[in-house]
């Protein structure tokens, strides 16, 4: 039997004609979830939003009241519910496994609708092109963001700046032409040599420095670690490159 059914929360928050609070919206659903008996309180103005702050010495909402006790904000409500809270500063490799799960989905489709079978030959090709358009993809959302990060271990950028803002440019254009089977003189040596100088930055940056560096391979403001799956993207790009090119 649910511990927390039949008990009653109060729930405060931010309710306004042109902003509704994601969190509170979290908070209420969490709190149904659990059983509880919801009382759900809209703070409709601003002035109403601060005058609820000062009042309970909270400098956030939405706040919850559980039993008459206040229990906090969203973060708060997952600790006292058990529930695990996110480390906002912890590494994770999510992103890019989303990236490769994307990726080997849209390959498989692909060979699918081509060949009308899951696994051929070019559902490999496919799944490396994809990947690396996606993975692109991610690096020109933000490319200053990821140069920055990509200076941090990347061997020929720190020695020619310009090659930071180049590379996501050099990796779209190599996968787009590896998945239209064309432009193979263009793309055969992007790939080669961006793969090639990337593997040769991380191996040297993680197994020889022992650095612990974040990778900028989803883009700059990832939390992926450098370190194998960052040598594999570029470890791929080769593979595809000398693939094609003995092809």
């Amino acid at each position: 039997m649910n511990a927390t059914a039949g008990r009653h929360a109060a729930l405060y928050r931010m309710v306004m004609d042109k902003h509704v609070c994601p969190w509170g919206l979290k908070s209420r659903y969490l709190l149904r979830r659990a059983g509880f008996t919801v009382d759900d309180h809209w703070l409709t103005t601003r002035e109403e939003t601060d005058a609820f702050k000062a009042q309970h010495r909270v400098e956030t909402t939405p706040q919850v009241f559980i039993d008459g006790s206040r229990i906090g904000g969203y973060d708060d409500l997952r600790r006292y519910l058990g529930k695990p809270v996110r480390d906002p500063d912890a590494v994770s490799y999510r992103p890019v496994a989303a990236v490769f799960a994307m990726a080997a989905l849209l390959a498989l489709a692909s060979s699918w609708a081509s060949a009308g079978a899951l696994l051929t030959l070019r559902t490999a090709e496919w799944f490396i092109a994809f990947a690396m358009c996606l993975l692109a993809m991610q690096k020109l959302q933000d490319v200053d963001s990821f140069a920055t990060m990509f200076l941090g271990y990347d061997l020929l950028a720190q020695r020619w700046v310009p090659y930071a803002y180049l590379y996501p440019f050099g990796e779209a254009l190599a996968g787009v032409l590896m998945l239209a089977q064309a432009g193979k003189a263009i793309a055969i040596p992007v790939a080669l040599f961006i793969g090639s100088v990337g593997a040769v930055s991380v191996f040297y940056a993680v197994y020889v420095q022992g650095r612990q560096l974040r990778c900028a391979c989803v883009g700059g403001n990832s939390r992926v670690p450098l370190g194998f799956v960052s040598l594999t993207e570029n470890l791929m790009m080769v593979a595809m490159a000398l693939w094609m090119l003995l092809k």
